[in-house]
């Protein structure tokens, strides 16, 4: 981990459309958040059977955040919430609330066109970090939610389903699939043309594969809790399960877009590299710019070091393969290797 030289930043200045982001949100007061559904069973404390809705095993746990599926070994990216309200056929008539203040980015109604059936995405650009959240296996779309259409939060802008693209969710498995997360890159069409799919990418930049989500429970229970008060201070909070040293002198866009997640002041002359913490889940925390020094002379362009594993941190998400031992060390692993391709371009 990078420790001391500051003396590399004393005469540094923010990047053009980098200044204020980290002062903005250390200032900042506690948020207004609402749940995305009719239920008032999380926020009567009430226990995750009476809100949570499993997959076919009827297991709990399935329908929460991270490796809850297939025995742990597959990564559940949300938090899956049941209805409270169905009509006469037993379909599911919840409305679905927008949780924050934000402007609506992506409307999917074609229901076959995602794993996700019917979704919205929505940016929350009151925010610092401006987080995004997701809301998908929607019955219907509310009239008039056009993607740059801003919304409040509380506003209903769906109502609860079981669209699915490639696969059938029942109707007593009805439920809305909701993410908490941030974008990867604006290249994301590059790179899925270098991946060659096979398929068309029906959804821009707010595809699945370009998004990656927290675990939207811990911060809801952070904020109730009242550990956080917003989402810079929740970030902050994370724990790294992988840090990496990447050297290069370009800026990610995922910097740009999300500021306040830069540890400190950098001038874009003395930039060589950047030291990422990245979660359990292979979201990137916090990124810390680094000279050419705490970089190392004549490192080449693009070399990744694993600096550091948290073992600990790691193991709670053990499906996701983001490193592996090799020669009494670290090296990225496949779910890391897709992580940088997306936000530094590398493909390899």
């Amino acid at each position: 981990m990078i420790t001391g030289q500051w003396r590399w930043w004393s005469r540094a200045v923010l990047v053009a459309g980098l200044a204020g982001g980290g002062a903005t949100e250390l200032a900042a007061g506690r948020i207004t958040i609402a749940w995305p559904t009719p239920n008032r069973a999380y926020a009567e404390r009430k226990p995750l059977e009476e809100w949570v809705q499993p997959t076919e095993s009827g297991l709990i746990e399935s329908g929460l955040f991270g490796c809850t599926r297939s025995g742990g070994a597959q990564f559940h990216e949300g938090l899956d919430l049941f209805p409270v309200n169905r009509d006469t056929r037993g379909e599911a008539k919840d409305d679905i609330y927008a949780v924050m203040d934000g402007v609506v980015r992506h409307v999917s109604t074609a229901a076959g066109a995602s794993s996700y059936g019917r979704y919205v995405v929505i940016e929350h650009d009151g925010t610092r970090p401006a987080v995004l959240t997701l809301y998908a296996h929607l019955a219907a779309v509310s009239d008039g939610l056009v993607a740059g259409r801003r919304v409040r939060g509380g506003e209903v802008i769906a109502t609860m389903g079981r669209s699915a693209g490639g696969y059938t969710i029942t109707r007593e498995r009805a439920h809305l699939h909701f993410e908490m997360g941030v974008r990867l890159t604006d290249d994301f069409q590059a790179w899925y043309n270098w991946r060659q799919f096979g398929s068309r990418n029906e959804h821009t930049v707010w595809n699945g594969m370009n998004l990656v989500g927290f675990d939207p429970l811990a911060f809801y229970d952070a904020f109730r809790a009242r550990e956080v008060n917003n989402l810079g201070e929740f970030f902050r909070a994370q724990a790294a399960a992988v840090t990496v040293r990447v050297a290069t002198r370009n800026v990610p866009d995922y910097v740009r877009r999300y500021p306040s997640l830069v540890t400190r002041l950098w001038a874009p002359e003395l930039l060589a590299g950047w030291e990422v913490a990245i979660g359990a889940e292979g979201l990137p925390w916090r990124w810390t710019p680094l000279t050419a020094e705490e970089v190392g002379i004549g490192v080449a362009e693009n070399t990744v070091t694993v600096v550091s594993v948290d073992e600990v941190v790691r193991d709670r998400c053990r499906c996701k393969r983001l490193v592996r031992r090799q020669g009494g060390g670290w090296v990225p692993d496949r779910d890391l290797h897709t992580l940088l391709q997306l936000v530094f371009g590398m493909r390899r």
